[in-house]
């Protein structure tokens, strides 16, 4: 049967644009589905407000996959910069470098309270908690309950908006995967020396002292991979929201529809679905209705806010962000967007901060207006000491859905459950990214379940394991060749055909 395309993709985000680009470059006809009406990019689009341009949520450039560098440097060869990596936390009034530094951590939390970290944290690997299921039981084995308590659960639970016993132990791990009291203080006082061989030899991604960065935001890259990707003759529709999701087994053809902003629709035909959507969203979509839609349902999403804040007050500070770990302020982490690139900020004489506040859709805060959340922005900048409120000039406010998969205890399952019934009956729905997962991906580790589906895709079979791509998956830290390396250490694995 004739379809409209090869493959429809939904969605324009770095899974979903690495895919038409790679597609398209195959020769296959892609038609690609964006919800927003103008910028493609998803979350690592670049907003752009009267010059001043900012990033949702902060996208260091940083992988040791060599096929996803290869892949940034061949969408954008001209435009990256390399831009020192600078993290600092802000508790109880004080600034800690972030990674630590063992003479100034000591200083501000005193001889004391660190004596009782130290002792905290050798208590704990003594008394370890053997399988961990919650983030606080894994971080406590990590760091001890009193650095956990200090340095942790206030921040964690800003981001999620729950206990950290209620949230899995799988986040903990996949995200500060390799790091502990111990490397975070060996990586303190060596510094710029060798490591030694073995565990302590890893580059722990946590840690990593400089990235690259594209010198207008990263909406640079996936504006050029959308350029790219139609003039190898793939179409990129904007402003068209995934409604209908139909296969039929007869004829083995899918057919997607969208809803446009005037209520009308447009259907199209294709051999293979790609879909970076949120999988509630998916699940809903799909016709007939999956025998799994109680577990896309049950699924659960973070979403945050960014109040960005033009300042008179110029070279505030280094650091690409700081995370506010203090309870007493509701922000949980301040962006300077010059310090990712000096050309986000078109007039010298000012600073563009982007402040982020993590929410849930349709609650106080994500319901508050743009005046509303640009006051609370301007207090707490005050209170927290980097801006007075009066040389605040301008704000934008930029409201992003859907930015974090929720791990909360049943997440595994409810995946598990999606994962199974769509690969039994939908073999040619292929689901990439982040929310495309419901996993917590990095940008890189999105790319590569793309990269990695389009080899599936063109080989008419299922030769990667994409679910294997986890959010700190062992081929981006080991370098080497990437897809190469993870075969020899088994981390992924080609799917056996029957």
């Amino acid at each position: 049967m004739r379809c409209d395309a090869d493959v429809v993709v939904i969605g324009a985000g770095p899974a979903g644009l690495t895919s038409s680009y790679l597609l398209t470059k195959q020769g296959k006809k892609v038609i690609v589905l964006e919800r927003d009406p103008q910028l493609v990019g998803g979350i690592s689009r670049t907003v752009d407000y009267k010059g001043f341009l900012f990033d949702i949520g902060g996208h260091r450039f940083f992988s040791k996959s060599k096929e996803v560098v290869a892949l940034w440097k061949e969408l954008l060869p001209d435009d990256f910069i390399e831009r020192p990596r600078s993290s600092r936390i802000f508790y109880g009034n004080k600034f800690y470098s972030y990674p630590l530094k063992a003479a100034e951590a000591l200083t501000n939390l005193g001889v004391f309270q660190s004596a009782a970290c130290v002792l905290s944290y050798a208590w704990a690997r003594l008394n370890r908690i053997e399988n961990p299921k919650t983030f606080h039981q894994w971080v406590r084995n990590q760091f001890g309950e009193r650095l956990f308590r200090i340095f942790f659960k206030t921040y964690t639970e800003k981001v999620w908006g729950m206990d950290c016993d209620d949230i899995s132990a799988d986040w903990a791990a996949q995200r500060i995967k390799g790091l502990n009291l111990g490397a975070a203080v060996w990586n303190a006082l060596t510094r710029g020396r060798k490591k030694p061989e073995g565990e302590g030899g890893e580059v722990i991604k946590t840690l990593i002292e400089s990235f690259e960065y594209p010198r207008k935001g990263p909406g640079m890259m996936w504006e050029a991979a959308a350029a790219k990707t139609r003039a190898q003759g793939g179409e990129i529709l904007m402003g068209r929201t995934l409604s209908g999701l139909s296969f039929d087994a007869r004829t083995g053809v899918w057919t997607v529809t969208a809803t446009l902003a005037d209520g009308s629709t447009e259907s199209w035909t294709a051999h293979d679905v790609i879909s970076s959507a949120p999988i509630r969203e998916l699940g809903d979509a799909l016709s007939p209705k999956p025998i799994s839609l109680f577990s896309a349902r049950s699924l659960k999403y973070r979403d945050f806010l960014t109040v960005a804040l033009i300042t008179t007050r110029k070279d505030l500070f280094a650091d690409n962000w700081i995370y506010i770990h203090d309870p007493s302020v509701k922000v949980g982490r301040i962006q300077n967007f010059r310090s990712w690139s000096p050309e986000m900020v078109p007039d010298p004489n000012l600073a563009c901060l982007g402040l982020e506040y993590f929410c849930f859709e349709g609650d106080e805060m994500w319901n508050a207006s743009d005046e509303e959340l640009t006051a609370l922005a301007k207090r707490e900048i005050a209170q927290i000491g980097l801006v007075n409120e009066d040389e605040v000039v301008d704000a934008c406010v930029v409201r992003q859905p859907k930015a974090y998969p929720v791990y909360d205890d049943a997440y595994k399952h409810h995946v598990s459950m999606v994962r199974l019934d769509l690969e039994r009956n939908y073999p040619t729905l292929h689901l990439v990214g982040r929310n495309g997962m419901h996993k917590y991906n990095n940008q890189d580790h999105a790319m590569m379940t793309a990269m990695l589906t389009v080899e599936n895709i063109l080989a008419g079979r299922r030769l990667w394991d994409t679910w294997n791509v986890n959010e700190d998956a062992e081929y981006h830290e080991a370098g080497g060749s990437g897809v190469a390396e993870a075969l020899k250490s088994e981390r992924l694995v080609p799917r056996k055909v029957a």
